[in-house]
């Protein structure tokens, strides 16, 4: 195995012999398989795009029919009413753990800026709270952990299966970034977790199939096998944000059920995969702004209402979606708004049958736990609520074209200007960045240029000013929402100019990139 990236201060505790040789064993066996589920992909879109559509599968109705239940919830993972999610940066490990929050979605993902010093630097940091090493400080303010048992449990989410870590070569081939950022946390971490009585559990991103949650399954068998932990020790939850998988739930849950740990409601990637699955098939599959769609469309209430249907139905949890406002200390008329609508969401979810729900902040754990307790009150979840009346079809997930809402002027502003903002963060190396009192991460900028490329080419008339989205309309709206970045204070020039052609190439190029993280880490050293 070679390591191609600098080797930074301390980066030998977690680049280990030992533990890149149980990398390099995770990859040459796992590899090929990943590849060709990939491929796999590809065939499937190529189906959509030619006139195809989703359904549930017919060769598995033997599951969704069949009696089974997924394993019981692990230590540390009984009561989930509240998860933060957030980067793995010092700061950030250190709130998260302290927030109050039952979990922490520990994220090398979506909310992390994949450059080398983050992702490695982001392993060092999970094994240094584990043995209680770590601590921080800034502008005068020291952060140092609570006692272990008001900490959040540690839950990490690993890069997807369609990206690489370049800077790491096996046999002269990428690693999976998947079985990079697993494998070394499970190496360093998964004996640390289990003396502390819980044990190394995961989020699962991505995912577009149950066969890719089988490959996931085989990896843990193996892992657990390699380093002589008991079977079944790991626990994953699966976040449903692709379209395809919303029609595989129940199977996705039986692939890993000796190591599940229930699904999520990953609700803006599953918008940015609606668009993405569907955008050559004109407006039957148009959403309006990102804004107008909100969780009562009815595409969205029946996914997240099977979602909970299914959890329950195998013993599984079933936890919403981000609450990602960020609560503004100046302004007190935009907070009462804001939280307000948090309550509301929370509300909507603890009484669907929801076991848990996200938060982006820590200001928000006290709201999202007052709602769920109301509910919840001293039970750990509500897993006994099974939800029977539910009766999702396959019509009822794909009846996007039911969805209310317009797309305007300001809609399309509010796309470029995020994106931009969120993409000029990213390549400086934040992930998870506050724009507009909202917490975004690289789904908002997936579902902001995916929106615009689809309004382009389905000729969208604008509803309040009658203009048609065109190429040319929006790099004029660029050139102007840039001109007003460049105004503020703290404006690099050189990132802007970056995450402007980044943008550009993904929103406005006839080929549609299948996710923009994968020409924007080209970019990345």
């Amino acid at each position: 195995m070679e390591i191609t990236g600098p080797m930074l201060e301390r980066f030998e505790e977690i680049l280990t012999p030992e533990a890149l040789a149980f990398v390099a064993g995770l990859h040459r066996k796992f590899d090929a398989r990943r590849l060709e589920l990939l491929e796999a992909r590809q065939a499937r879109q190529a189906e959509l795009s030619a006139g195809g559509t989703l359904d549930f599968l017919p060769e598995t109705k033997a599951v969704r029919e069949g009696e089974w239940r997924v394993a019981p919830p692990a230590p540390g993972l009984e009561d989930r009413r509240v998860e933060i999610t957030g980067p793995v940066d010092r700061k950030m490990t250190i709130n998260a753990l302290n927030s109050g929050a039952k979990v922490w979605l520990a994220d090398f993902e979506d909310a992390n800026s994949p450059l080398w010093e983050n992702c490695v630097s982001g392993q060092l940091n999970l094994r240094e709270a584990l043995d209680r090493a770590i601590d921080f400080e800034t502008g005068g303010k020291s952060y140092t952990l609570k006692p272990d048992a008001e900490l959040a449990t540690i839950v990490v989410r690993p890069r997807g299966w369609h990206l690489n870590e370049k800077h790491a070569l096996v046999d002269g081939r990428q690693v999976s970034a998947s079985l990079f950022d697993f494998g070394l946390y499970f190496f360093h971490c998964a004996a640390r977790q289990i003396a502390k009585g819980k044990g190394p559990y995961f989020y699962l991103p991505k995912m577009e199939s149950h066969l890719e949650a089988r490959l996931w399954n085989d990896v843990f068998v193996h892992a657990q096998e390699e380093l002589g932990i008991d079977h079944g020790t790991i626990r994953a939850t699966v976040l449903i944000e692709t379209y395809p998988a919303a029609f595989e739930m129940e199977e996705i849950l039986y692939e890993l059920r000796d190591h599940s740990a229930g699904l999520n409601a990953g609700r803006w990637d599953y918008l940015f995969s609606v668009i993405k699955k569907f955008r050559t098939r004109g407006r039957e599959f148009l959403l309006p702004e990102r804004n107008a769609v909100t969780m009562t469309a009815p595409f969205m209430r029946a996914y997240t209402e099977l979602l909970v249907r299914s959890c329950h139905k195998r013993g599984a949890h079933a936890i919403g979606g981000m609450a990602a406002f960020i609560p503004s200390r100046r302004d007190p008329e935009v907070n009462a708004v804001a939280l307000e609508k948090v309550r509301a969401d929370k509300t909507r979810e603890s009484g669907d049958g929801f076991d848990g729900s996200w938060v982006a902040h820590p200001d928000l754990v006290p709201i999202c736990g007052e709602v769920f307790t109301s509910v919840l009150g001293q039970r750990p979840n509500q897993l006994d609520r099974l939800r029977e009346d539910v009766d999702v079809s396959a019509a009822d997930l794909l009846a996007v074209s039911a969805t209310p809402g317009d797309i305007t002027e300001n809609g399309l502003r509010n796309n470029v200007d995020v994106a931009l903002r969120y993409l000029a963060a990213w390549m400086g190396g934040l992930g998870a960045v506050a724009i507009h009192n909202l917490m975004e991460d690289a789904a908002t900028a997936e579902i902001s240029r995916s929106q615009i490329w689809q309004w382009i080419h389905n000729g969208i008339e604008l509803a309040d000013t009658g203009a048609v989205v065109t190429k040319e309309l929006v790099e004029q709206i660029i050139a102007e929402e840039l001109a007003k970045i460049a105004a503020e204070p703290g404006y690099d020039e050189a990132l802007y100019a970056q995450a402007e052609a980044l943008f550009k190439e993904v929103a406005l190029d006839d080929d549609f990139a299948e996710f923009l993280t994968l020409p924007a880490y080209a970019r990345m050293p």
